[in-house]
């Protein structure tokens, strides 16, 4: 007769099943009962009921599952950036079902972002538009969308709102608003040894005239109006005096990073825009003003939490980059420059740029309030530079061409005015009169 001893220990929440099946032989010779068969199974990821991992917002409330395949999400660009932070951290994590991923994200301004891009940029539209919205000095990424979810992601080169990034490296080097030059609607560099890159290395290009986009009289251009006007020969002189290596240093500790992970490219060209970032690197760099110079890094993830209870918590970094006078000096003139355009009226205090990119390729357009900062992109998803925003249909509408004001700006512009509403109302810092008000030693003549 055999007697059958069964312990069924079951693991909740998607975790080790384990069977153990003792079983007794008749008694042998000497009368000694032994085991004849021991069998434990794991059945966590190959179990039918397996629970399935799913993203979180950032008060608990499910966004949608998460495969980590993402070509069935709702918003796959978040999807993709979640699955490429949880790689980086652990790319274990991601072999485990019953996944439960809290991210910062706000649904309602989630919700609201999707709804600014598809009024602005069809799903079928070749052109691809993305938005972020990120919280300054903490970092927190609230929205992440795309119009349609692109091949190659939406790294493009950022055009003008890279300006800001030169303005703040010339502010700390000593410049006021009313300093300037006298500019043309072209530059070249005099030698080589115009622009230095943070290797010492000569990087100027005295063979490559760089041309402004609205042409005009020979004038005096000084630190607001030539960033109001995004006066691409002004910011060259600028750069030259203020130094490449500088620009370059400060858009890095703002937060700016090359969309492919590579270092920043040193060319005298930098403050016109062309670095390939996405909307969360340039969003964060405006974030970083808006925050009076505190950077932190992007996050979208707060914690991940597996079947079996463990966490995994991802923490904010943030840290003093750019000095606070110095940052709220730029917001000063980047309020200016949003008060003096169709884009006004939020229905906070604002501060923004457009990104024209060279030849109408691309079109930014990047601004905060003193609570959130966002980046709006827009280019060709086939290759901006073979289908520029020349004589285009986006959206159901035509354009001529499209800049920083015109689409990515309209959409910036529905999103915040959205976002703010019902908010508690903050203001900026107002900007030193007395360190960056009037001029020093380039003033007007």
């Amino acid at each position: 007769m055999k007697a059958f001893l069964v312990f069924l220990v079951v693991a909740t929440l998607g975790a080790v099943v384990a069977v153990f099946v003792l079983l007794r032989s008749p008694a042998g010779r000497n009368g000694d009962k032994e085991p004849v068969a021991s069998v434990s199974i794991t059945a966590a990821s190959a179990s039918p009921t397996a629970r399935k991992s799913v993203l979180l917002d950032a008060d608990g409330a499910v966004i949608e599952e998460f495969s980590g395949d993402c070509t069935d999400s709702r918003y796959p660009y978040l999807c993709r950036h979640v699955r490429e932070r949880i790689l980086a951290e652990d790319p274990q994590l991601l072999t485990r079902d019953g996944l439960t991923i809290r991210t910062t994200i706000d649904q309602r301004l989630q919700r609201a972002a999707q709804q600014a891009v598809d009024a602005y940029v069809h799903r079928d539209d070749p052109q691809v538009a993305t938005q972020v919205m990120i919280v300054p000095g903490e970092g927190a990424v609230k929205a992440m969308v795309t119009s349609r979810d692109p091949a190659d992601g939406p790294g493009l080169q950022q055009g003008t709102t890279a300006m800001p990034y030169a303005l703040a490296a010339a502010l700390a080097a000593g410049w006021r608003y009313d300093d300037g030059f006298f500019v043309g609607d072209a530059y070249r560099a005099q030698r080589f040894s115009a622009f230095k890159d943070c290797a010492d290395r000569p990087v100027g290009d005295p063979h490559h005239s760089i041309h402004n986009r609205k042409k005009g009289e020979a004038r005096f251009v000084t630190l607001r109006s030539g960033t109001r006007d995004a006066v691409n020969t002004f910011f060259m002189q600028l750069q030259e005096e203020a130094g490449l290596c500088e620009t370059v240093q400060t858009a890095q500790r703002l937060g700016l990073k090359s969309f492919d992970g590579k270092p920043l490219q040193e060319f005298e060209t930098f403050p016109l825009g062309i670095t390939k970032a996405d909307p969360v690197s340039v969003a964060n760099s405006y974030a970083s003003l808006a925050a009076r110079g505190r950077f932190c890094e992007p996050r979208v993830i707060t914690e991940v939490r597996d079947g079996s209870g463990a966490v995994r918590a991802f923490p904010a970094h943030c840290e003093q980059a750019v000095d606070p006078a110095v940052a709220d000096a730029v917001t000063g003139v980047l309020t200016d420059v949003l008060a003096k355009s169709a884009l006004k009226g939020v229905g906070r205090e604002a501060a923004g740029m457009p990104g024209d990119g060279d030849a109408f390729r691309t079109a930014w357009f990047a601004g905060y309030t003193p609570g959130l900062a966002s980046a709006v992109s827009l280019g060709d998803s086939r290759d901006s530079l073979r289908h520029p925003l020349v004589d285009v249909t986006i959206g159901g509408r035509r354009y001529a061409h499209v800049d920083g004001t015109s689409v990515p700006g309209l959409i910036w512009k529905k999103t915040m005015t959205e976002a703010v509403r019902g908010t508690q109302e903050t203001r900026f810092t107002r900007p030193d009169t007395e360190r960056f008000g009037g001029c020093r030693d380039a003033c007007p003549p």
